[in-house]
């Protein structure tokens, strides 16, 4: 199932890319404040809400696996906590682009732009931990993950949550998804789309790698122990 999955998913990938990337830069207008800077906004915005999904995902998964301690709900939960970083930093690097453009800035310490950096640490310190923690770093880095889940509202809820609370926030208030019209609502809804389904091709054949490197270290474990291997 997977031999047809797989490659199917490639290709409708690369074909929404290649529309996502005719339609962002041939069709739809400049905007009067930003003009082609704008146009990021196609991006950082859908990986921005799969940064959020795989980041559940692995919590999820993590969950998972400190209930059920399933080996397999770890492989996925590893295969998301990468995505997570990998996706983060997209997002931070092309909102800081972003930034700059319309707030002359690259960097302020406000609400959102610090808990999404606090969200993309979180999931580093998650591949640390298990990278470098030795024995049972499954579990602490489980842990980790689960923190991770629970900080992502207070990043979707930032803006709002730094109005009541009388902060300075450089992230409008109106809900900017909602007020597209015409080539600029296709466009973002087909990057959506894209990038979802490339997170989809990612997250599987990540969690198929991770699948068979665990069970070769089991493998080689078993070979040690029965002495048919040396250290």
């Amino acid at each position: 199932m997977k031999r047809v999955i797989v490659p199917l998913l490639a290709a409708l990938a690369a074909a929404g890319l290649a529309g996502t990337l005719y339609l962002t830069f041939y069709v739809t207008p400049l905007d009067r404040v930003l003009y082609f800077n704008h146009k990021i906004f196609y991006w950082h915005v859908p990986f921005a809400m799969l940064l959020f999904a795989t980041v559940f995902v692995c919590g999820i998964a993590s969950a998972g696996y400190l209930k059920k301690r399933d080996p397999r709900w770890d492989d996925v939960a590893l295969a998301a906590g990468e995505l997570a970083v990998l996706f983060g930093a997209i997002v931070l690097a092309s909102g800081m682009i972003w930034g700059k453009a319309a707030w002359g800035h690259w960097w302020k310490w406000e609400l959102r732009l610090t808990t999404s950096l606090i969200l993309w640490l979180t999931m580093v310190g998650y591949i640390l931990v298990r990278r470098f923690a030795g024995p049972g770093s499954e579990r602490l880095a489980a842990g980790l993950a689960v923190f991770g889940m629970a900080n992502v509202p207070l990043v979707y809820f930032a803006v709002k949550l730094a109005d009541a609370l009388n902060m300075v926030s450089s992230h409008p208030q109106a809900k900017v998804v909602s007020q597209l019209t015409g080539s600029m609502k296709a466009t973002y809804w087909l990057s959506v789309l894209t990038v979802a389904l490339l997170y989809t091709l990612l997250l599987i054949v990540r969690t198929d790698a991770a699948r068979v490197d665990r069970r070769l270290r089991e493998t080689r474990e078993r070979g040690l122990d029965a002495g048919l291997l040396e250290t």
